[in-house]
């Protein structure tokens, strides 16, 4: 009996497996709307098994975009674009989700593979918000400290994302607090230097982020489940930590959040990432046994039997896949043959099984 394969209930939504697809920017979006390059990508790591599909990081206003190319969901038209891939992920029998995000002071990029630089205005870009104006690197914009105003319409930007996303027909929505990103500005003392009530102490740092968690959970249906990323450790010494993420699950959990989706890292460039096989799987291992809380293991996992003992053994509750999708959108199929597990393949591809 497979637990990998074993299905997960979280609030009204019953998952079909344990294996999720990790949101990955494809930077193929004009103006924010998702394109055919969606619908195809999307759809096909639905058809090919996965128990959730989750679009990438989308933007809950334009200047909260990574690059110009990232998909968004600030306006009717997003939704619009957005609501036939759900439609057809939930047709294939998984559950579609979408990433909420701002990119903050890592906002206004190229494309990766025209080098992901920074763009100037003149370029296409624009000026970056963050906590503090600290440039995330040498050669990076200055971006523009917020004000308390400005915390408030980034949080209404993130309700109406909220309330765009169940209008699109996403099931699961999942706040980005990681790598780098805004709320994950706020909560890292290499980024946020401010002076205020919303830096310095632990209980200010969380503030804002914690802000922002309660108004999409107020916007979310409370028969829907909930999920929020976190970079578990900074790497670097003096920055955000185990024992704070620890914590800051503890606060989401108790605002309604249902699973962590456990990552690390990217707060500053050049950190001393430890990659490897499952090399984070023990932070989701402490945040669901400590709080009690579903996890999600992300990270180098790419085997069968590696997924299996992850959740087989209770260090987690579900593995996210991301490159390992890239390489293979039916790996979850070939998985299950795998593991010797019975799964269901979609009536096309019958004559192939």
């Amino acid at each position: 009996m497979s637990v990998l394969f074993s299905p997960l209930t979280l609030r009204s939504i019953t998952f079909r497996n344990r294996i999720f697809v990790s949101p990955m920017c494809q930077y193929s979006s004009r103006d924010g709307i998702p394109t055919n390059w969606h619908l195809v990508h999307l759809g096909s790591r639905a058809v090919g098994g996965a128990g959730l599909v989750m679009v990438e990081a989308t933007s809950v206003s334009p200047e909260g975009r990574i690059s110009p190319e990232d998909s968004g969901i600030w306006n009717d038209a997003h939704t619009d674009a957005f609501r036939p891939i759900a439609r057809f992920i939930q047709e294939q029998g998984a559950v579609p989700g979408i990433q909420l995000a701002h990119a903050g002071r890592k906002g206004s990029c190229s494309v990766p593979w025209h080098g992901g630089g920074p763009l100037g205005t003149d370029e296409g870009g624009w000026q970056p918000l963050a906590p503090s104006a600290v440039p995330f690197d040498v050669g990076h914009p200055v971006p523009k400290a917020m004000t308390m105003d400005e915390m408030d319409l980034v949080e209404s930007q993130f309700r109406a994302a909220t309330r765009r996303a169940l209008a699109a027909g996403f099931q699961v929505v999942e706040l980005h607090m990681a790598h780098g990103y805004l709320l994950h500005e706020f909560l890292s003392p290499l980024a946020n230097q401010r002076k205020d009530e919303y830096g310095g102490s632990l209980e200010n740092r969380l503030r804002f982020p914690l802000q922002v968690a309660r108004g999409v959970r107020e916007e979310w249906p409370k028969d829907l489940p909930l999920f929020a990323r976190i970079s578990v450790v900074d790497w670097i010494a003096g920055g955000w930590d185990h024992d704070q993420s620890v914590m800051l699950a503890r606060q989401l959990k108790q605002i309604g959040f249902d699973l962590i989706d456990c990552s690390s890292g990217f707060a500053v460039p050049n950190e001393p990432v430890p990659f490897g096989p499952g090399f984070q799987v023990p932070f989701a291992a402490r945040i669901r046994a400590e709080i009690g809380i579903a996890s999600g293991a992300v990270g180098f996992i790419t085997d069968p039997a590696q997924a299996e003992q992850i959740v087989a053994t209770g260090q987690a509750d579900v593995v996210l896949l991301a490159r390992q999708m890239l390489r293979d959108p039916y790996w979850p199929l070939h998985a299950a043959k795998a593991l010797h597990v019975e799964t269901v393949w979609p009536n096309q591809y019958l004559r192939a099984q």
